[in-house]
C-alpha cells in the first residue's frame, strides 16, 4: 500500500507511531496521524488554515480530547485504528483521481478532511482548513509535500535526524539502516568501532537496543552547520539502560549527516556517556 507514498508521506506515518507509543494507545489513532503530519509539514497545514484558526495549538486541542495512558515503546508493530486504515486508502484513492503518480502529505490532509467524524478531521475543521479549496489547488498540481517555498537543506537535515532518533523507538532495523550512507560509521558508548551500512545493518539491534526501551527518552541539544554543507547534530538520551540494568544513565550521541544526491544521510554516528549511576 505505501510504495507510492513519498519519503514526507511515510515520515508521517513513522512519526504517527511514535506518538501512539507516546498516548499509550494500543492503536494509530487519526489524531496521531494528524500529529504525524504537524511534525513533518507544518507549512502544509498552515497554509490552508484561516487567521483565526493558525492560533490553534493542535497538540493542545488533542490532549484535551484523547486519552493518554502509559506511554510505552513501540518496538511492535501498532496496528491501524479503523479511521486511519481509511484515511490512508482515500489518500491513495485522492491522488489516483487526481492523476498523480504519488501520495503526498498534501493526499493525507484531504483524506483525513473526508473522514469527518474522526477526531483528526474534526480539529483540522476547527483550523478553518477546508476540502474544496485544498481539492482545487490539488487538481491545479501536485504541492509536492509542502504549499510553500521549500525549506532550507539544513531543515530537511534536521527532519531526517529527528525521523531516524524517533524511529529508533517505533522502527525496524530494516526501515532505519537506510538513513545511513554505505560508508557510514558509528562508534558505540564502549568505544567499538562500526564500519559501513551492511555492518551496522547486521549490529543495528545490539547497537541501538539500549534507545527502544520504555522509559528512555531524547532531546535534541543543538545542530550546527559543518563543512561543505553537512549537519552535526548532538542529542541527549536519558535513562538509558546498561547492563541490562535500570539506570539514570545519560548518552550523548553525536550525528553528522550530509547530502548524497537527493537524500540526507548519516555518514558518522558517536555514542558517548555522560553520566551513569
Amino acid at each position: 500500500m505505501f510504495q507510492r507514498f513519498t519519503e514526507n508521506a511515510r515520515r508521517v506515518i513513522f512519526y504517527a507511531r511514535y506518538e501512539a507509543g507516546q498516548y499509550g494507545s494500543s492503536h494509530i489513532e487519526s489524531e496521531h496521524l494528524l500529529l504525524g503530519l504537524w511534525r513533518e509539514d507544518k507549512a502544509l497545514l498552515w497554509h490552508f488554515m484561516d487567521k483565526d484558526g493558525s492560533a490553534i495549538d493542535i497538540r493542545a486541542e488533542i490532549e484535551k480530547r484523547a486519552a493518554r495512558r502509559e506511554c510505552f515503546s513501540t518496538t511492535v508493530e501498532v496496528p491501524l485504528a479503523d479511521d486511519c486504515k481509511k484515511i490512508l486508502t482515500l489518500a491513495v484513492d485522492e491522488s489516483d483521481m487526481l492523476g498523480h503518480p504519488h501520495v503526498g502529505t498534501e493526499h493525507v490532509l484531504l483524506a483525513m478532511l473526508l473522514v469527518g467524524s474522526s477526531l483528526a478531521a474534526q480539529i483540522l475543521t476547527q483550523t478553518g482548513i477546508k476540502i474544496e479549496p485544498l481539492r482545487e489547488q490539488l487538481a491545479k498540481a501536485p504541492l509536492g509535500d509542502a504549499a510553500k517555498a521549500r525549506p532550507r537543506p539544513s531543515t530537511i537535515g534536521v527532519q531526517v535526524l529527528e525521523t531516524f532518533v524517533a524511529g529508533l523507538q517505533v522502527a525496524s532495523a530494516a526501515e532505519l539502516v537506510p538513513y545511513f550512507a554505505k560508508n557510514a560509521h558509528v562508534v558505540d558508548s564502549k568505544g567499538t568501532h562500526w564500519g559501513g551500512s551492511d555492518e551496522i545493518q547486521k549490529q543495528f539491534e545490539v547497537l541501538f537496543a539500549p534507545y527502544a526501551k520504555k522509559n528512555v527518552s531524547f532531546h535534541l541539544e543543538k545542530t550546527d552547520l559543518g563543512p561543505a554543507g553537512c549537519l552535526m547534530a548532538s542529542i541527549l538520551w536519558e535513562n538509558v539502560t546498561v547492563g541490562g540494568k535500570s539506570t539514570r544513565s545519560m548518552h550523548r550521541m553525536t550525528v553528522v549527516l550530509a547530502r548524497e544526491d537527493e537524500h540526507w544521510l548519516i555518514f558518522l554516528l558517536q555514542i558517548t556517556p555522560v553520566v551513569t549511576t
